[in-house]
Order: structure tokens, then C-alpha cells, then sequence
């Protein structure tokens, strides 16, 4: 769903484990790494695509975790001005995203990338909480900070 501004809805998932740690996951064959993400499909809700996407990226179902947190607020980015596809229609700009902070409540083996048809992902790891700000791929930086500066109050109280 691309909204009248040009932005494709999505939801983005940062998922912890018990110790706080990040799970990290590598973009099938290329060294790009970033958090589980998907599109929002029409009459789809956001919980709907949550665990729809959480299962196809990561093979996680809704039992394997616990929802902490959703974002206030849609969180968006432009896409590079080469990455836009123009001979599509509606024109795509960017995506929308409302991010979730989830527990993994499962054990790790309950993590596989092999679930889906078409993988996203070929090797994923625990990261500490900061650390896929120095990786992602630029131009997701400032969504990925906003997010993690909502989250991180519920993860490390002060």
C-alpha cells in the first residue's frame, strides 16, 4: 500500500532476547545487514503484517514472542533517488514504517530463515543494542535511531 504522499507502508521489527541483545540478520547473498522489515498489505492490519512478517523473514510465530512496544508514530524515509522506480505506478518514494519492539520468548533454535519460498535473510546474530546504527545502509539511519530512541527507555530503565 503506497499512500497519496508516495510512501509504501511497512512495519519494522526489533526483536531481544532475554539478555537485551538485538537480532541482527544479514540480506540473502549481499553484506547488508538490517532489522526483519515488510509491507503492510491492503485490508492487512499492522498486527497482522507483525506476525505474518516475523514469520516469513525470521520463522517465528506469535507464540515465540511477547509485543513490548509499538512506535508512536509512522516512521519514514526517503529512498535513494536511484533506488525509485519511475516506470512504476503509484510512484514509491520512501516507505512509512510503525515499528514494534518484541521478547523473544522462544529459544533461539526457533529462529530459521529457511521458512519462505524466497529467504530474506542467510545468517542472522545477537548484537548488542547500538550496534546496527554503525552497519545499517544509510539512508535507514535516522528511522532506525528514531525507533531505537523510543525503545531503549523500555529495555534499560533509568
Amino acid at each position: 500500500m503506497i499512500d497519496e504522499e508516495g510512501f509504501r507502508a511497512n512495519v519494522g521489527i526489533i526483536l531481544c532476547n532475554q539478555e537485551n541483545r538485538l537480532l541482527w540478520a544479514r540480506r540473502i547473498g549481499q553484506n547488508a545487514w538490517q532489522f526483519p522489515q515488510g509491507g503492510i498489505r491492503e485490508n492487512e492490519t499492522t498486527e497482522q503484517a507483525l506476525y505474518r512478517e516475523l514469520e516469513e523473514e525470521v520463522g517465528l510465530q506469535p507464540e515465540h514472542v511477547e509485543v513490548l512496544s509499538t512506535s508512536n508514530d509512522w516512521l519514514r524515509y526517503h529512498l535513494p533517488k536511484q533506488l525509485i522506480r519511475h516506470d512504476c505506478k503509484p510512484l514509491c518514494i520512501g516507505q512509512k514504517q510503525r515499528w514494534f519492539l518484541l521478547r523473544l520468548i522462544g529459544s533461539d533454535a526457533d529462529v530459521r530463515l529457511d521458512v519462505d519460498d524466497k529467504p530474506e535473510f542467510d545468517h542472522w546474530q545477537w548484537v548488542d543494542y547500538w550496534h546496527p546504527l554503525t552497519e545499517v545502509i544509510y539512508f535507514k539511519r535516522d528511522v532506525y535511531e528514531l525507533a531505537m530512541k523510543e525503545f531503549e527507555p523500555i529495555l534499560f530503565p533509568s
